[in-house]
């Protein structure tokens, strides 16, 4: 199995975070006519560049050090980011024309946070940057909190 090395698992999450921005813009635009949704979306691109910056620069600190368990970690970092909702069948967010309504794009992005969240667990465990990396996971999971209350205004 192909292992990755720490500035590729670093690569990994600013594109994630790049393709979490584009998701998000294409979303605002889709569903411009919704004001709150619109806004919503606009919030989470913006924060999802924030991350990317962040994870950039990381990756000029952390260089590639030796990591305990680093088979492991590897394995388990890839299979995140082989799952379908962090980079789909094709290697990249789906199709958006696969996203008919608001409940479809609303729930896919709460599964691609999910997924980003648990890819960044991971990273934590292998960095001593560890303070920055919390402040990423908090932020991902305001970004759950705020999708899933706003899923349910529009299930009512």
């Amino acid at each position: 199995m192909e292992k990755y090395s720490i500035s590729e698992v670093l690569e990994q999450a600013v594109q994630t975070e790049k393709m979490g921005n584009e998701f998000y813009i294409e979303m605002a635009r889709k569903f411009d006519k919704d004001e709150k949704l619109r806004q919503l979306f606009e919030t989470l691109a913006v924060k999802e560049k924030e991350h990317e910056k962040t994870f950039a620069g990381l990756k000029g600190k952390v260089n590639d050090r030796r990591v305990e368990n680093w088979e492991e970690v590897s394995q388990y970092l890839r299979a995140i980011v082989e799952s379908e909702f962090f980079l789909g069948k094709d290697k990249s967010l789906p199709s958006f024309d696969a996203l008919k309504n608001i409940d479809d794009a609303v729930r896919y992005a709460i599964g691609f946070e999910k997924e980003t969240l648990l890819y960044y667990h991971g990273i934590r465990d292998l960095i001593r940057e560890k303070e920055i990396l919390n402040v990423l996971i908090e932020e991902e999971k305001s970004h759950i909190v705020w999708l899933n209350d706003f899923k349910k205004t529009i299930n009512k």
